[in-house]
């Protein structure tokens, strides 16, 4: 089979179409056919050398972690059958700490994230396999596993309902745009930002009540306090965004953080954040079972994940750049 490895650390030229050998399935394994993989920034990362999960000695290595596809064999202990259409969830869990006993796995002291998918066929652990409705596309159920996921929980971990408003900075990457749908799902209204006014305008088309233009914090906070006092705010960005969003957000808000694009470190004034009652929520992803919530509301049309551009895996170099670029609105997938 071919698989995208990464070769050395840096951009779409250190990606090389390679072949080797398919795979074969344990007991409780199976192989799927993937026929759509979308990108994360998660996999740019570990493109650029910036994630401490893939060292160099790990090179050359196949990234890829939300794959839809076919199953093409089952082991003997698998609850999956050949031909069955699924999707990855991408969670790897030790299966025995007490938050893999008492939830939520997504605390599990050796929490881990499935890579290999940027690849025409990916061995996988049967379990983790979510059956999919005959009315959802591989394309958009490829896009749920990391940007979906990680927007419901934080969405569900600021307990965010009906009238809520939410601040979104940032709103038109994958995380932000899944916390657009996804707070429209809840019945919350929602507040995202842009540099791009082409973008804000498509942000408008998948429920996006209201947008501001900027990429200056100070500025975001002013424009965000005439729209009113956002109950949450779904931070992807981290950074100098981090206080911003305190100073947007309502007395008792909750802003949780998945990310650090705009970061790795963030400063906020102390006083104004616990006379407030305010919370900071760390997250990241998202369980098994709210993942197999999305591919029911998917499947009953309850959102549709934007998809921006397609490639074939010969393709997936490109991607890369284009996603370095940051001209696309929507998820990018590779189709192997």
């Amino acid at each position: 089979m071919r698989v995208a490895a990464f070769t050395d650390f840096g951009d779409g030229d250190n990606v090389e179409i390679q072949e080797r050998p398919d795979p074969e399935p344990a007991p409780e394994e199976a192989v799927i056919d993937v026929e759509a993989c979308s990108l994360n920034r998660h996999d740019l990362w570990i493109l650029q050398g910036d994630s401490a999960m893939v060292t160099e000695g790990a090179l050359p290595f196949v990234s890829g972690l939300d794959a839809a596809g076919v199953v093409r064999e089952a082991g003997d202990r698998a609850a999956v059958s050949e031909g069955d259409r699924v999707v990855l969830c991408p969670n790897q869990t030790c299966g025995t700490c007490e938050f893999c006993r008492e939830g939520p796995e997504t605390h599990c002291k050796q929490f881990m994230l499935y890579h290999g998918a940027l690849a025409e066929q990916a061995l996988v652990d049967a379990s983790r396999l979510i059956q999919l409705p005959d009315n959802v596309g591989f394309r958009e159920a490829a896009a749920l596993p990391t940007a979906y996921l990680t927007a419901w929980r934080m969405l569900k971990v600021a307990d965010v309902g009906p009238t809520d408003l939410v601040f979104i900075p940032g709103a038109t990457g994958g995380v932000g745009v899944a916390a657009v749908q996804l707070a429209d799902v809840l019945g919350a209204e929602s507040i995202g930002t842009s540099t791009s006014q082409r973008k804000l305008a498509r942000l408008e088309e998948f429920g996006c009540d209201y947008t501001v233009q900027s990429a200056d914090p100070d500025e975001l906070v002013h424009e965000v306090r005439t729209i009113g006092d956002p109950d949450a705010v779904i931070n992807h960005l981290g950074g100098e965004f981090t206080q911003a969003g305190l100073e947007a957000m309502k007395r008792a808000g909750t802003m949780v953080i998945c990310g650090r694009t705009a970061g790795g470190g963030s400063s906020f004034k102390v006083a104004p954040f616990f006379l407030k009652h305010q919370e900071i929520v760390g997250s990241t992803m998202g369980t098994q079972p709210e993942l197999e919530t999305l591919v029911e509301l998917l499947g009953e049309e309850a959102f549709d994940p934007p998809v921006g551009d397609t490639y074939d895996l010969s393709e997936t170099g490109q991607a890369f750049d284009d996603m370095i670029e940051r001209d696309a609105f929507g998820k990018l997938v590779v189709e192997p």
